[in-house]
């Protein structure tokens, strides 16, 4: 029996070949998209909330909204934006890395491990932020650098200097990961409770209530997905539940990231001496939890406008 004939270069492919040789891109892209433009919209919040949890002395005696208005008046507007440029180089392979892989993930622990319903979308959710934290940590760094400093009082002059300062006087490669720790211990509840809850509540409600909460998928008709307005709610309830579980985690990784910038480095060396310290300090409301009013305003809009900016281009690149 002759065996099938090779197809050549020119021989078209299947139907839908082409879509699935590019999903995992196309994937990538919206999940970049979708991270810029959910960081973009509170880049602002995301600085002073830098500036609180490690206890500026510019800023450490005012409050979220002070600090707000202090900033502009010491720095001008684009104080604000302080360490954007740095975000949006890390923030986009971070949210492409992150919800390709949470797509991935949750299919392998359905396929592979048999786990499925709620379950499958916590450990997919964990897994996927820890992936994209390792991935992305040494860009949090810099960026992190950068929104710490006051104008006049600059140490680094931008991201490749801030690079190599890091580079040649914190220890070399390994200076990039200071934090690590706490940061995939808190990435971990944190994507996990956020995926989590978000894909809870959109299966909950396109199945008590499809004509109400949901419509038509523009890419696939017989898809149904949730309407724009709820979808902003979803995600803004996941940000709200995920932050709360992992907050004091944030704050222990964002001093150990700022190291020798701050002036009781040596008392932060591991996650366990900078939590003991923190608390023994300033205790758990103005230590473990300072900054968590601001986070709240700034981590629901995030990911509201994360997941249903990453829903609508799902729909737009045919993910669906």
């Amino acid at each position: 029996m002759a065996a099938p004939a090779a197809a050549g270069p020119g021989a078209a492919l299947p139907p839908g070949a082409a879509r699935r040789d590019f999903y995992w891109l196309r994937s990538f892209i919206a999940g970049g998209v979708a991270g810029c433009c959910a960081k973009t919209t509170t880049a602002p919040l995301d600085r002073v909330k830098i500036l609180l949890q490690a206890h500026n002395h510019h800023y450490k005696h005012l409050g979220v909204f002070s600090t707000l208005c202090a900033v502009p008046k010491k720095e001008g507007y684009l104080g604000l934006y302080k360490g954007n440029g740095a975000m949006m180089i890390r923030i986009f392979p971070y949210g492409a890395i992150q919800f390709m892989a949470f797509d991935q993930y949750k299919k392998v622990i359905k396929k592979q491990l048999g786990i499925s319903g709620h379950v499958h979308r916590l450990m997919a959710g964990s897994m996927a932020g820890i992936t994209a934290v390792i991935c992305t940590y040494p860009l949090d760094m810099v960026r992190v650098r950068l929104a710490f400093q006051v104008k006049g009082e600059h140490k680094y002059m931008g991201i490749i200097h801030a690079f190599k300062m890091i580079y040649t006087k914190e220890g070399g490669f390994c200076g990039f990961y200071r934090g690590l720790m706490p940061t995939v211990v808190g990435m971990a509840p944190y994507a996990g409770f956020s995926f989590f809850t978000f894909g809870t509540l959109k299966s909950i409600g396109l199945a008590q209530a499809p004509n109400l909460l949901g419509r038509p998928s523009l890419d696939n008709p017989d898809v149904l997905v949730l309407k724009t307005h709820v979808n902003l709610l979803c995600g803004g309830i996941a940000g709200a539940i995920a932050q709360t579980i992992s907050y004091p985690l944030d704050v222990t990784r964002r001093r150990m990231q700022l190291g020798a910038v701050l002036p009781d480095s040596e008392k932060c060396l591991t996650m366990v001496q900078t939590l003991k310290y923190v608390y023994q300090q300033h205790g758990i409301r103005r230590g473990l939890y300072r900054g968590l009013s601001l986070n709240y305003i700034r981590c629901i809009p995030s990911q509201a406008v994360a997941f249903t900016t990453y829903e609508l281009m799902k729909q737009f690149l045919h993910l669906n």
